[in-house]
């Protein structure tokens, strides 16, 4: 009975303290902003947040189309590892499942798509920024953005000028996102804050010219856009232990067709590098 009595004592004392168990990530739920195939949506997510009860700055990460679980439930080494780095260095860190809660687990290989980078993964964007604004160990006002290939396609429509009606991120990170549609629109491409892009010049998914001719226009227009190509590196090269290999069944826009197949794998130098960018460009947007 005491036992009971002090277990508790401890779970209303963390529910009540934000910084109670700060080292261990948080799962978490609140309501996406639209229905999807006529259903209300309850996005999931964890959160991973300093000691202490803040408020801090804080950032929104999407995961890319395999999905942010490798075996069963487990957040993969690269998600836990980004989460557990931004955490250390001062910063709420929200990675939010866009697949599970509409019912899949990955998208790589489907050639008819229903989870879409320009509708749900910016939905979920903005749906998490209002969420963690809310939170009292958030500074509302500091909150960005950080999207992995089709998340990070997702990131470029979020940060579009043109799909900002309310607040907005503060600055954004996109890796090898898919640039081509943007770079051809007839509509220039306006961020309406700081972007980082990161890709590899091996990238046979989603090409790194297109980004580049991308990241010229919209720097030629007066926006705050920079990006970083890595030689020799190819699509998720910031991923942990995992081998540069060919994946024959995945869809790819960048074939004729859009099918199929694309290279992937880390690349060690180029993954260091993106870590220590991504958090210099994050202490100058969302720290100073």
């Amino acid at each position: 009975m005491r036992t009971q009595i002090l277990f508790c004592f401890v779970l209303l004392w963390a529910l009540s303290d934000p910084g109670a168990f700060a080292a261990d990530p948080h799962w978490v739920e609140f309501p996406a902003l639209k229905e999807f195939e006529g259903k209300p949506v309850t996005l999931t997510g964890w959160l991973y947040r300093p000691e202490g009860n803040g408020p801090f700055p804080a950032l929104v990460l999407l995961h890319g189309c395999s999905g942010m679980y490798g075996t069963g439930t487990n957040l993969t080494p690269s998600y836990r590892r980004w989460a557990e780095t931004l955490r250390a260095n001062g910063y709420v860190a929200l990675l939010v499942d866009s697949f599970g809660p509409r019912g899949a687990r990955s998208i790589c290989a489907m050639l008819q798509r229903t989870i879409l980078e320009g509708r749900e993964r910016v939905e979920d964007a903005y749906a998490s920024l209002k969420w963690l604004a809310q939170r009292p160990d958030v500074q509302p006002d500091r909150i960005g953005l950080m999207g992995w290939s089709h998340g990070g396609s997702g990131t470029l429509q979020t940060m579009s000028s043109l799909r900002k009606s309310g607040p907005g991120f503060r600055a954004a990170v996109a890796f090898y996102p898919g640039c081509r549609s943007l770079s051809q629109a007839k509509t220039p491409y306006h961020p309406y804050a700081p972007l980082l892009i990161l890709i590899g010049e091996a990238d046979d998914w989603t090409p790194a010219a297109p980004c580049v001719e991308l990241a010229a226009k919209t720097k030629a227009g007066g926006d705050p856009v920079e990006i970083m190509t890595y030689p020799g590196a190819h699509h998720a090269f910031d991923r942990i232990n995992l081998p540069v290999r060919y994946r024959p069944d995945v869809r790819n826009l960048s074939k004729p067709g859009n099918c199929c197949g694309a290279t992937v794998g880390e690349h060690p130098e180029a993954r260091e590098d993106a870590f220590k960018r991504t958090l210099e460009f994050f202490t100058q947007t969302l720290k100073n």
